[in-house]
């Protein structure tokens, strides 16, 4: 990978990995990442890890641009070297597949869509070669994800699925944006899964929903209250499917107070996927299982 700079105005660092979304490009996007952090440049204030890149914004007044970008390069060599391993947490999240809200909003805008006479499940499965909705579900929910970014809107998670390329699931957005989406609908455009943190528009395809609230800017939601938004780059996610009826529980839990996601600390190591995608797999979903 050669990795390539861009200064955005007076204040902003683009670093592009990559071109192509790959667990490599993000954990290089992460060591990166950290090590800019842990170097405690002079000048810089934030630092923004994306799919496979980053954004870094410093103060001009504390460090000019060329002197931080001489910086941020000879960091490369370290980041490139780290072990990719990371420690991080499986996160269980329940989804209503073919919910009747979304069902509701896709009817709505089909003349949008690529296929007016199909429901968004349907079109994904035909278009990835399953036989059906169930399959395509058991595809969809049958291996991890990583939280490859968060944002677009505050606390909105891109992931990507932990699966060869060749068995990415990959379908496209909508032929034009809807003005309505469904607070916490799982969607998907391209091979990127998001979790929709707040009802607004979107283009991406609507699978589901969860009961599971990731956003409470309040912070009066138990697990949101030290951060309103719930997660981070490198996350694990694990999707399991619920009927009506659970939904229904798990949303009267999230009224009362009771609600709690199950999660689990996890150590991931990209040699051990690369070596075998099936076996390291099934260890995080199992993992995921008892959590």
């Amino acid at each position: 990978m050669s990795i390539r700079y861009a200064f955005g105005g007076d204040e902003h660092i683009f670093v592009e990995i990559d071109e192509a979304m790959s667990l490599e490009a993000f954990f290089q996007t992460l060591s990166l990442s950290k090590a800019v952090r842990e170097s405690r440049i002079a000048g810089v204030s934030e630092i923004c890890p994306a799919n496979a890149s980053l954004q870094i914004r410093f103060d001009p007044d504390r460090i000019a641009p060329d002197d931080l970008l001489r910086e941020i390069r000879a960091l490369e060599t370290a980041a490139k070297r780290a072990e990719p391993v990371l420690r991080t947490r499986i996160v269980d999240i329940p989804v209503f597949y073919g919910d009747p809200w979304t069902h509701e909003t896709m009817m709505r805008f089909r003349e949008r869509h690529q296929d007016p006479a199909a429901t968004d499940l349907e079109y994904a499965a035909r278009v990835n070669g399953f036989a059906g909705v169930e399959d395509f579900i058991a595809a969809h929910a049958g291996a991890p994800w990583f939280v490859s970014m968060v944002g677009f809107v505050a606390g909105l998670p891109f992931m990507y699925q932990m699966v060869e390329r060749e068995r990415q699931l990959q379908v496209p957005k909508y032929l034009r944006p809807r003005t309505d989406t469904p607070k916490l609908t799982i969607g998907h455009g391209g091979c990127f899964g998001c979790i929709y943190s707040v009802r607004g528009a979107g283009g991406y395809q609507m699978f589901g929903v969860t009961p599971m609230p990731i956003y409470d800017p309040q912070q009066q939601i138990s697990y949101l209250r030290e951060f309103m938004i719930f997660f981070n780059p490198g996350d694990i996610v694990r999707f399991r499917p619920i009927d009506r009826a659970g939904y229904d529980a798990a949303c009267d839990d999230v009224a009362a107070g009771r609600f709690e996601p199950a999660i689990r600390p996890a150590v991931f190591s990209l040699d051990a996927f690369r070596a075998d995608p099936i076996a390291c797999n099934a260890a995080l979903l199992e993992a995921g299982h008892d959590a």
